[in-house]
């Protein structure tokens, strides 16, 4: 099963991706370089944090 993940680019833009590159490596932090479907450049992005109610 195909887990997506939803992340902010570093332009405030949110969307999902498939796959987040090295999510597990906690020592290069949480940020990832990937393309953003919005403005269609290279961007860091970090995961969505959802609060709970």
């Amino acid at each position: 099963m195909e887990r997506s993940t939803v992340v902010r680019c570093a332009e405030g833009h949110v969307f999902s991706t498939a796959s987040l590159p090295m999510q597990q490596a906690d020592r290069l932090g949480p940020g990832r370089l990937i393309r953003c479907p919005r403005c269609t450049r290279l961007r860091n992005v970090v995961p969505v944090e959802f609060e709970k109610r």
